[in-house]
């Protein structure tokens, strides 16, 4: 019995020795779970399961996506080694060949073009330090003004908006736990339910606690079916509707007046805009009826508290930013902001879509959310850079600008940091085009993209298992994503990558880090004084408080849950309403006999971005393995389709295949494709290339289109 049981311990202790824990946080959305992965060997083979852990957001809960993240990072074809683009094919290569052929291209063509003839594109997914260096990177090593990155397609019309308004972009002006409080929601353009699932559960408290909840979409989504009012507008009419239900408050004295006096400038001139509509233009504009209208003016304005939420469906427009300020409108003309239970969030998509803006990815930002033309701003970095204020340069482009350079000869090469423009950009095969245009391209990624594939030099990064770093969460909430599992063969770290090519490049010295945590601490300073204030963060503290809301100046500042209690951001302290057009003002490209339909586009539960990692999931593909055209019954009837029949879609710049879906949850007039696929299911090849004047968006979730029975 004695050597039973000790046969058992041994047996047990081994077993406890195959098993390791990982901890980490999720890739995919700016909910930012909490989880960790448990390697488990038995029997000769290697298990692997995701647990969520308990956290301030989350609260331990992980959607789909995050529990099986793992297969993307542990897939056999994650690049090991770099790649050499010769003749045509990739050839495996040091790190040291890889960075020589960097470094003698990058310097040719800056001797013959200059520096601004080499750009970057940065990612949304990145960790902070990785954001803030590869901003530091573009301006100091490259000495270029051509920075921008895949956020900008996805937040930037919600960020100018805000900032526009309040002065200053957080994606939440307050908590999370302030949702369960509201008694009026309005969901514009968000999908909660399948983007972030996660965060349905502070809906649902909040609906159990007696709130009215709104959602504006096309679609009845599952986010719509919770809703006490769902609003099925025309696409692209986002404006318009906010304009009518803002007339309707105004012209019902449905507003707070000492609110507006004290704490606002410009209500008047949008007062005097809005009374000048007509209603009924504005529900033929909608398709939304007058009497729903009403319900949300009043039933907004007439609750104690209330919060507005808005995301891609209506931030990605030609006018979303525009459509976002009106919102705002709503918003301070109720005097809803600044208090429990009230306020404005823009759903962040992506990851790390807060924190990789604030830091200085964007064309015309610096660490901190500063203003590269501001001239204050520029001394401020350039003395944390040790430089001279006149090396920094200046304002750049926005992303689709830069691939617009591409195309016109003026921007010659590309670095690119774990994005996929070719699939996720307007116009897509125009961007395509582009890069093919240039004389030199390198790719930083876990794959050989779609975009990747077009490079001259492919560099392996590492994942979210093996890379530690901050994140800034959906509330604004910076976390520090701890990352322990062992970085094999020769991938290196992002900011590994950024460092070892400034040292090939010469600018060794002002890139000499050895930590991630070390790159943190030159962010505190960089950020210290700039409305993203980030100085009073440290790991040690990250750790020990799970999680800080900026800004947080001092050591002993808790940080900051709730925006704008006693004062907003611009000079004078006031929010600012704003005057905003809609209809034949707005230059959008109109249905016609021959583009009869409304083409909008957005996401699945089971994928993320353009699916580049979610498809390397054995257990994400088999739940959603290629894209769909959903469409009304009638409208498929009309156009003698069957459920399951292949489609042709087509605008102006192209056409996909897609199997269609019949549903009636969608309007008549509008055909909704998630955008996760490539090859001929890219439906971003036929999105248009034209830009929000504020933001740079382009107008992905507005395009008309055509539709035909697909035939070999």
């Amino acid at each position: 019995m004695n050597q039973s049981f000790l046969q058992y311990a041994q047996q047990k202790s081994e077993q406890q020795e195959r098993k390791r824990v990982f901890p980490s946080q999720c890739p995919f959305c700016s909910m930012q779970c909490k989880m960790q992965l448990v390697e488990q060997h038995v029997e000769g083979r290697t298990r692997y399961q995701t647990i969520g852990i308990h956290n301030p957001t989350t609260f331990g809960r992980i959607c789909m996506k995050g529990q099986h993240a793992h297969q993307h990072a542990l897939h056999r074809e994650r690049l090991n080694h770099p790649l050499i683009k010769r003749n045509g094919q990739f050839v495996k290569a040091t790190w040291q060949e890889a960075l020589e052929e960097i470094k003698t291209r990058t310097e040719a063509l800056q001797a013959a073009h200059g520096h601004d003839a080499i750009s970057v594109y940065g990612s949304a997914s990145i960790t902070n330090e990785e954001a803030y260096l590869l901003g530091k990177f573009a301006r100091v090593a490259l000495k270029t003004k051509h920075i921008d990155y895949n956020g900008r397609l996805c937040m930037s019309s919600a960020a100018t908006a805000a900032n526009q308004t309040f002065g200053l972009d957080r994606g939440l002006t307050f908590p999370l736990r302030d949702i369960k409080d509201a008694r009026v929601l309005i969901l514009a353009g968000t999908n909660i339910a399948e983007c972030q699932p996660t965060l349905m559960p502070y809906m649902e408290e909040a609906k159990k606690n007696g709130a009215f909840l709104i959602v504006i979409d096309p679609r009845k989504t599952a986010t719509a079916q919770l809703a006490d009012l769902h609003v099925s507008l025309k696409p692209g009419s986002d404006a318009a509707l906010t304009n009518g239900i803002l007339h309707i408050m105004l012209q019902e004295h449905l507003i707070d007046e000492e609110f507006i006096r004290k704490r606002t400038s410009g209500f008047q001139e949008m007062k005097q805009h809005i009374t000048q509509m007509s209603l009924t233009d504005i529900v033929q504009q909608t398709g939304v009826p007058v009497e729903v209208l009403q319900k949300i003016a009043r039933k907004f304005a007439q609750e104690k508290t209330g919060i507005i939420l808005t995301a891609r469906g209506i931030e990605q427009q030609i006018d979303g930013t525009a459509a976002v300020r009106n919102l705002l409108n709503i918003l301070i003309a109720t005097g809803k902001i600044g208090k429990p239970g009230c306020g404005y969030g823009a759903i962040t998509g992506q990851g790390n879509g807060q924190g990789a803006r604030e830091h200085g990815q964007k064309a015309d930002q610096l660490p901190g959310y500063r203003d590269i033309t501001n001239p204050l701003h520029r001394k401020e970095i350039a003395k944390i850079w040790n430089i001279d204020e006149k090396e920094l340069p200046g304002k750049g482009v926005s992303a689709f600008e830069m691939f617009e350079k591409m195309q016109e000869g003026e921007i010659k090469a590309l670095f690119l940091m774990c994005s996929n423009p070719v699939q996720s950009g307007p116009h897509a095969s125009f961007i395509k085009e582009a890069i093919e245009q240039l004389s030199f391209f390198v790719a930083i990624d876990l794959f050989v993209s779609e975009t990747a594939a077009l490079a001259d030099v492919i560099l392996p990064t590492s994942s979210y298992l093996e890379d530690e770093g901050t994140m800034t969460n959906i509330e604004g909430r910076v976390t520090l994503r701890e990352a322990t599992y062992p970085l094999k063969h020769q991938r290196k770290h992002d900011w590994q990558i950024i460092c070892d090519i400034a040292t090939v490049l010469g600018k060794g010295d002002y890139f000499s880090f050895s930590s991630a945590e070390d790159i943190f601490e030159e962010l505190r300073a960089a950020t210290k004084g700039g409305k993203a204030d980030y100085s009073g963060i440290t790991y040690e503290r990250l750790r020990k408080e799970q999680g800080i809301l900026w800004p947080c100046s001092h050591l002993e500042d808790p940080g900051t849950e709730r925006l704008f209690e006693h004062e907003f951001s611009h000079p004078d302290k006031l929010a600012k309403f704003a005057v905003v057009a809609h209809g034949k003002k707005v230059a959008k490209e109109p249905v016609s006999q021959e583009y009869p339909l409304y083409l909008t586009t957005g996401r699945v539960m089971a994928h993320y971005q353009t699916g580049v990692q979610t498809r390397k999931s054995t257990s994400l593909v088999a739940r959603q393995f290629e894209a769909y055209a959903e469409l009304h019954p009638d409208t498929a009837k009309a156009y003698g389709l069957q459920h399951g029949e292949l489609v042709t879609i087509r605008s102006t710049r192209g056409s996909v295949i897609i199997r269609c879906h019949l549903s009636d949850t969608i309007r008549k007039d509008t055909v909704f494709v998630p955008f996760h696929w490539s090859k001929h299911q890219s439906i971003n090849q036929l999105i248009g290339e034209h830009l929000d004047p504020h933001s740079k968006m382009p107008g992905f979730k507005y395009c008309p289109v055509q539709l035909s029975a697909y035939k070999n």
